[in-house]
């Protein structure tokens, strides 16, 4: 804010008694009349939950009595109460003490450094007066420059904005279910052939696992909470033959697969898409069975038959290979030989509304995954997410996520104490990024700074808003360039009215038009900065959105010396009234 130069009309009882006569301390009220006050900043505001200013204050000359000595106490008055900024002393010249000296012949200047009280929001409607004591040989005179002088204050009112970092807060995080609508199933059943032929034994259909896939198919098909999503049908031949060969004899696999799946289907009455695909020469196959197997020399056999890129080479040398080592012709490459079947299905998870009925009327129904879920399917009722919350902790207690989650919804109540004993209880359980995150969130809104950041800096992986929290807590120790870093390109008010408080006005309103949320801090935010810009029509077309969104504003606004210069202003009125 810029200075500017206030008269104050006494509140020193500055008078020259000398021995040539003149009057006595009562006379030092009038002679205060000309004193010259200049209060920085201007309109004073709160940071880091202080109120700091400074002033200094011209004498004139021939008026400051050289045996005279004034203790000069601002104080800052407000409904209700009032605070006390550090006192300072001014002597006369013929006095001598530690304090500010000023010249009966030339006056002078009293210079009143940078000090700072405590903030109440009380004090954004408040009256900065001086109250003095002077003394004169042994004699006293207390002057209140408002009481005894009826004098204007050097400065009036408290602009609060950083405080409204409040209206979007620090943010506790819930421990995330893992809850799926659709789980993904699969059942797989593989038929070997024998070399050079594609048809299905009946020992193959005897087996355990195309059992298991024709059960399969029969309880998908029953089940009310599963489905079919297809059946893949993958037909290989071993890379022993002639190109063309297995490239026919890789079809007529594929083909005697799927005619064996469809048949199944239809038997169970099942609508299934079977997708079909073969591979002619199983050469990634053979190297994975040869890397699992016990053969001598494997790897140098593998890396003799990468050299081949030809497969009508790399079949010759395998067929070589066959002939010198029995194992592979006999275990290796008859595997390779093969239809794998492979059914997928979903298994249909319980409806948003059925999960709801259940957490509140059943909640014992649901496993732990649900109930989480459910809970956040109750946006903004926080009274049913405690109760599911509380169900699920009753039933997983040592689960960290059900304490954690009801700590974060007892937080958003207000509950600072009761959230923080879930939150430690939830981190005796596991000290998860999210728990510890909101820790820091509860010494954060106890002003315990140091402990919040101790917490933030071990919940890395808590989530976005771990740096919107960090953010806020530099926001609250009024380190706002910092703030800035947290925030980074974040276009939340927060991150605005960081913007703000560090002057960058245009930033700002960038920040805000990009952010999609309606709401009445928002607007307010975007006619603060036309008021700090002097605009006066982005002021009232914001303010005006803000009072329609959120009445709130309306009151706040009356007494938010940001818009001091705007008080007298038809058209703010017409917004406020």
């Amino acid at each position: 804010m810029k200075q500017t130069r206030f008269q104050l009309i006494g509140s020193l009882a500055l008078a020259a008694l000398v021995v040539a006569g003149c009057g006595g301390l009562d006379k030092m009220k009038e002679a205060a009349k000309q004193i010259k006050y200049n209060v920085t900043p201007e309109v004073l505001e709160t940071h880091q939950g202080k109120v700091a200013m400074s002033f200094k204050a011209n004498v004139p000359a021939k008026m400051w009595d050289k045996k005279v000595t004034a203790q000069i106490t601002p104080v800052l008055v407000y409904d209700g109460g009032e605070a006390a900024y550090p006192s300072i002393q001014v002597y006369g010249e013929s006095v001598s003490g530690n304090g500010q000296t000023i010249s009966f012949t030339n006056g002078g200047q009293i210079n009143y450094d940078t000090k700072e009280v405590d903030f109440n929001d009380k004090m954004r409607i408040s009256d900065l007066i001086v109250r003095v004591k002077f003394e004169r040989s042994g004699k006293t005179l207390d002057v209140d420059s408002k009481k005894d002088l009826d004098l204007p204050p050097i400065a009036k009112g408290v602009i609060a904005t950083s405080t409204l970092l409040g209206e979007e807060p620090a943010s506790a995080v819930i421990g995330k279910d893992q809850f799926k609508k659709f789980i993904n199933e699969e059942q797989s059943a593989e038929i070997i052939y024998l070399i050079n032929k594609a048809d299905i034994r009946n020992g193959e259909l005897k087996k355990e696992d195309v059992k298991a896939i024709n059960d399969y198919i029969a309880a998908v098909k029953a089940a009310d909470n599963k489905e079919f999503k297809d059946v893949v049908v993958s037909a290989y031949a071993s890379p022993d033959g002639a190109t063309d060969i297995n490239t026919t004899l890789a079809g007529k696999r594929e083909a005697s697969a799927k005619d064996y799946i469809e048949k199944q289907l239809k038997k169970a009455d099942a609508n299934a898409n079977v997708v079909t695909k073969n591979t002619p020469e199983d050469w990634d196959g053979f190297k994975a069975a040869m890397e699992k197997s016990n053969i001598q020399d494997k790897e140098l056999i593998l890396r003799v038959l990468s050299m081949y890129t030809d497969p009508d080479v790399r079949e010759k040398e395998i067929k070589n290979l066959s002939a010198a080592y029995k194992v592979i012709a006999e275990e290796i490459l008859p595997p390779l030989r093969r239809s794998v079947i492979t059914v997928n299905s979903q298994l249909i998870g319980k409806s948003e509304d059925e999960l709801k009925k259940l957490s509140i009327e059943n909640p014992s129904e649901l496993n732990v995954e649900e109930l989480l879920y459910a809970a956040t399917l109750f946006e903004g009722d926080l009274d049913k997410q405690a109760k599911v919350y509380d169900a699920a902790a009753s039933k997983f207690p040592n689960d960290w996520r059900t304490i954690n989650n009801q700590g974060v919804v007892a937080f958003n109540k207000g509950n600072i104490d009761a959230a923080k004993a879930k939150f430690q209880a939830a981190e005796g359980i596991q000290a998860a990024p999210e728990v510890e995150n909101n820790l820091g969130v509860c010494a954060l809104a106890n002003k315990e700074y140091a402990a919040a950041k101790e917490y933030f800096g071990k919940a890395a992986g808590a989530g976005p808003e771990l740096d919107n929290n960090l953010g806020v807590c530099a926001l609250m120790e009024g380190d706002y360039e910092k703030a800035s870093q947290y925030f980074g390109s974040s276009t939340s008010c927060n991150a605005a009215l960081c913007k703000i408080l560090t002057g960058k006005y245009d930033a700002a309103l960038s920040a805000l038009n990009a952010n999609n949320e309606e709401t009445g801090f928002k607007y307010y935010l975007k006619a603060i900065c036309g008021a700090r810009k002097g605009e006066a029509d982005l002021l009232f077309q914001n303010l005006r959105k803000a009072v329609q969104l959120d009445s709130k504003w309306k009151d706040y606004a009356k007494t938010d010396m940001e818009f001091y210069k705007y008080l007298g202003d038809s058209t703010f009125k017409s917004i406020i009234g």
